[in-house]
């Protein structure tokens, strides 16, 4: 039986995916599998990428956890690729590598001022409140006005975690540092933005019913924003997941807050729909100052057009939430343009060429970009493998495909790798650090800690 040996870099959602329907679905090689990850603990963007307020979301761990706990795929963590390991020691040994790295930057808004002190990427925000340990463990927290451009589910829970009082968090897996910076918080108003109507926006029905559910926290919303045209009409009658949105939207409208009415609640929440964002003020030490936007109105056709009117909302912080962007990876062909690997549907290709790079895969974000839900990473990496299963005559011949090879070669350069055990290790302790305070867990942020943890140093 041919032997298929093959290494999958990312231990998220994509690369567990696609190590689960390899193993499933394919009889006729004996397979391998090796997953890499940079970071002590498995999950991605499951575990670093999710608001700790989503239990329901969160649930796709478990799942996750039983692929990881069959036993036929080996975790490397604490391994960063182009660093520990590089593209030729996996050609040394392996036929075949999956590149399953995500997207975790931010996308650039380009606008005057969005690099003025106060202005932050909604990507590295959700990374310090989920406890991410590359990241500071203080976020600066001063501002009472705080602005968040995005109409998408990050931009939401950006601005729900802004709005949201810390003491409501703690039945979640909020790590302690982030809960004592958010109780400190002065925000009082948070304003978010977004370029086109309430019949386009990018959420979910469920990320913005969750806001209205916040306590102490008005929900703001305009009367202007909500003169529909034909096509908004249409999306709201044939599209139940926009029909959804307008209702809980309008049911907003009937609150005492609307329009900035009456709110007796010390925080508020406010979203601007028909806003495009023009520039950010700033004031004489270079601080957010103020947000400068230009009123839009429905173009006739799904679309906005300018409207000349500019408006002024004073802040002192804002978050860009308009997107993902991937990171190159040393070695590997990147487009710098979509932030993703070239590919044919996961066959990596050459940037100047267009040729397939044999050898070389790609699956999730990475591959089509940050779009589209968690669940489509499934059918993404059946499309990927599908290609590697029929691509044998592409594959690597490596040069010494033992399992023992890959240990002893981070051994070698004095990697403090971790393992499936080492991950159990530290799932338990911070189980059992949230254990006493009635808490899901309390999760342990500093990298070196998690990995000494991990390895029952």
């Amino acid at each position: 039986m041919t032997k298929l040996r093959l290494a999958i870099v990312g231990a998220g959602p994509a690369g567990i995916y696609a190590a689960d329907i390899l193993l499933k679905a394919e009889r006729k090689f004996d397979v391998s599998i090796d997953l890499f990850e940079q970071l002590p603990a498995p999950y991605g963007l499951v575990r670093y990428g999710v608001a700790p307020d989503h239990p329901r979301i969160k649930g796709i761990i478990t799942a996750l956890r039983e692929v990881l706990d069959r036993g036929d795929i080996r975790l490397f963590g604490n391994v960063r690729f182009g660093e520990d390991i590089t593209l030729d020691d996996l050609k040394r040994h392996y036929n075949a590598v999956i590149f399953a790295t995500g997207a975790i930057r931010d996308a650039d808004l380009e606008i005057p001022g969005i690099d003025a002190a106060g202005s932050y990427g909604a990507a590295d925000f959700v990374s310090w409140f989920d406890g991410h340990p590359d990241v500071p463990r203080e976020w600066p927290l001063d501002a009472a006005s705080v602005a968040v451009i995005g109409n998408g589910n990050v931009a939401l829970d950006v601005a729900r975690m802004l709005a949201k009082h810390a003491e409501d968090l703690l039945p979640t897996e909020i790590p302690d540092n982030v809960h004592a910076g958010l109780a400190a918080s002065a925000v009082t108003d948070v304003h978010v933005f977004g370029r086109r109507g309430p019949a386009n926006v990018k959420f979910t029905p469920l990320e913005l019913r969750e806001l209205g559910e916040l306590r102490d926290v008005d929900m703001v919303v305009y009367d202007e924003d909500f003169e529909y045209d034909d096509a908004a009409r249409a999306a709201i009658a044939s599209n139940k997941q926009v029909m959804v949105i307008d209702r809980v939207l309008q049911s907003w409208r009937k609150r005492d807050s609307v329009n900035n009415a009456g709110g007796t609640a010390s925080r508020r929440l406010h979203l601007h729909f028909y806003a495009k964002p023009l520039e950010v003020a700033v004031d004489d030490d270079g601080r957010v100052a103020a947000l400068r936007w230009e009123r839009t109105r429905p173009d006739g056709e799904g679309g906005v057009v300018g409207t000349g009117e500019i408006r002024e909302v004073p802040i002192q912080a804002i978050y860009r939430a308009v997107g993902y962007f991937g990171s190159p990876l040393s070695g590997v062909p990147f487009d710098k343009r979509h932030g993703v690997i070239p590919n044919r549907e996961g066959q990596v290709l050459s940037k100047d060429s267009n040729e397939r790079v044999p050898g070389i895969y790609a699956t999730g974000w990475i591959k089509r970009g940050p779009v589209g839900l968690i669940g489509h990473t499934k059918s993404d990496a059946m499309e990927t493998i599908s290609h590697l299963i029929n691509d044998q005559g592409m594959w690597w011949q490596p040069l010494d495909p033992s399992p023992e090879a890959i240990p002893d070669l981070l051994a070698s350069r004095g990697v403090r790798w971790t393992d499936l055990d080492g991950w159990h290790r530290l799932d338990e302790h911070e189980i059992a650090l949230g254990a006493p305070h009635e808490r899901a867990r309390i999760k342990v942020v500093p990298r070196e800690e998690m990995v000494t943890l991990s390895r029952g140093e």
